[in-house]
């Protein structure tokens, strides 16, 4: 009903010319205020602050122009310098990075390299995947000069230096009322759950100068209230619109896209006895319509995944193979690892219990309500069935292992580089290792990757970690997503970057 109720007055707010709002941008005193509404700030996406040094808060930090790393990625996702004016590969364990001389915080103070070398080694003693990253054993500083030394071979580290968790952030200020105080062109003065309030930073160091006074960026996890806020003028962007929505400002508004590494998984959970059998995870996988769930559910935004990587990637997509899609298939191998429906009421059982198991997943990332439905439907086909819990608390069912499929929204190579996604999702005891999969290839290929130099062949050894994963039938991956902004026509320096984080930057403007 709601939904209904939704899409009538969406329409008549449509007919009655909303449409760009131009005149509607936030202003005050001749001031200049951007409003953004987006789907990717909250708790449930584990960004409740600027502080880069906790959680995936460094998405925020970097999302909203607070803060910069040493190095970035262009459009290609090829590392330029940012903060850093050059390196030197000074031995296999250890590069000599060059500060700009220019970079200064928001607050006025020099970036040399004693400031650098303080933000690092807070990183890795607060960060909960940053030490595992980087390896550091030990940092020097020598005016603008800071030479990072590593325990191991560190071929991709500058790829690891330019996460959002390693924007440059002046440790000796803190983290007050989770605002940090970082390198970009907007600085934050308020923080909470649900909303950052920046302000342009006067000490900008960059060539291109901020020229918003104020940036409001707004968590707004429904994407109906999303959608209706966009067309009450009320915002002047938004990122994360329901894609049935996206038809709704094809006229009078602005529309930036790019293909990301950002995919829509599930992790079977290991512990889980009926999961450990490879028929019963390799049959639910075959019962996953990608094709289905890609063309009608997100409204073709995206292209149906194989593996964890787009095909836009040297070690993508089109590298790899996986099951198709085969219900017939699904419920052969199902036969096969002993499960039938003996007693006719439509699902399969052994030994008197039927298959029946949990699906855990949350709803801040619209996407994923929809793929646990498709898979519920399609999981009915076959017989087994499938109980949907869809909660932004989602932690706690984790913690306490209450779930037997983890799914999830995962940028997968937001570094540029493979290994990223395996040493946090992949290898045994990665942090975000959902499914407890426990694999002797995956760690050997791991130790390989991670001493080798030269990213054709990291690539070979990325496509053949990807290839395991999927023989292993350890997730299931079903799309990956084109993402998009919306604005006013009178926005202009708003652009979807396929790294999926650069947003709010020096560029931005409201005409």
């Amino acid at each position: 009903m709601k939904k209904f109720f939704v899409m009538i007055l969406a329409a008549a707010l449509l007919m009655t010319g909303c449409g760009g709002g131009e005149n509607q941008s936030a202003s005050s005193g001749g001031e200049k205020t951007f409003t953004y509404g987006t789907m990717a700030y909250g708790v449930a996406m584990e960004t409740t602050s600027t502080d880069p040094h906790n959680s995936y808060d460094g998405w925020a930090t970097i999302r909203y122009g607070v803060g910069e790393t040493l190095f970035k990625f262009n459009e290609h996702m090829e590392l330029e310098p940012w903060l850093a004016e050059s390196f030197e590969q000074v031995d296999d364990f250890t590069i000599k990075v060059k500060i700009n001389d220019a970079a200064t915080f928001s607050n006025g103070k020099k970036v040399d390299g004693a400031a650098v070398k303080k933000c690092l080694e807070d990183l890795i003693a607060r960060h909960d995947r940053a030490p595992k990253d980087l390896k550091i054993s030990a940092i020097e500083a020598d005016g603008q000069f800071v030479t990072i030394k590593s325990s191991e071979k560190m071929p991709a580290l500058l790829n690891y230096l330019s996460d959002p968790y390693g924007c440059i952030i002046d440790v000796d200020e803190g983290i007050k009322d989770g605002i940090a105080i970082g390198t970009g062109p907007y600085k934050a003065v308020k923080v909470t759950d649900v909303q950052v309030d920046l302000v342009k930073n006067e000490n900008y160091w960059g060539a291109v100068k901020p020229k918003l006074d104020k940036v409001i960026v707004k968590s707004i996890t429904d994407g109906d209230t999303l959608t209706m806020a966009m067309q009450n003028g009320e915002l002047d962007a938004v990122q994360g619109l329901p894609y049935a929505s996206l038809q709704l400002f094809k006229d009078g508004y602005k529309i930036s896209q790019a293909e990301t590494s950002r995919v829509y998984q599930a992790a079977f959970n290991f512990k889980t006895p009926e999961l450990q059998d490879l028929n019963v995870r390799k049959a639910i996988s075959m019962a996953i319509d990608k094709e289905n769930f890609t063309k009608v559910l997100l409204n073709g935004n995206g292209a149906p995944a194989v593996g964890p990587f787009p095909s836009n990637l040297p070690f993508g997509n089109d590298k790899v193979h996986t099951v198709s899609y085969d219900l017939d298939g699904a419920k052969k191998l199902l036969a096969e690892a002993g499960w039938s429906d003996s007693d006719g009421d439509g699902y399969v059982d052994k030994d008197g219990k039927n298959l029946e198991l949990r699906y855990l997943t949350y709803t801040s990332r619209q996407e994923l309500p929809l793929l646990a439905e498709a898979a519920q439907a399609s999981l009915k086909e076959i017989g087994i069935k499938l109980d949907v819990n869809a909660t932004d608390n989602y932690k706690a069912f984790l913690k306490r292992g209450e779930y037997d499929i983890f799914s999830k929204a995962i940028v997968t190579a937001p570094t540029g580089d493979g290994e990223y996604y395996f040493t946090s999702h992949i290898v045994p005891g990665a942090v975000d290792n959902a499914g407890n999969y426990d694999s002797e290839q995956i760690a050997a290929l791991e130790n390989e990757l991670h001493n080798t130099y030269g990213a054709e062949k990291r690539a070979e050894l990325a496509i053949k970690m990807s290839q395991q994963v999927l023989d292993d039938c350890a997730l299931f991956y079903a799309s990956h997503l084109r993402m998009s902004f919306v604005m006013k026509p009178n926005v202009e320096g708003f652009t979807a970057h396929p790294s999926d984080y650069y947003e709010i930057t020096a560029e931005l403007d409201l005409r």
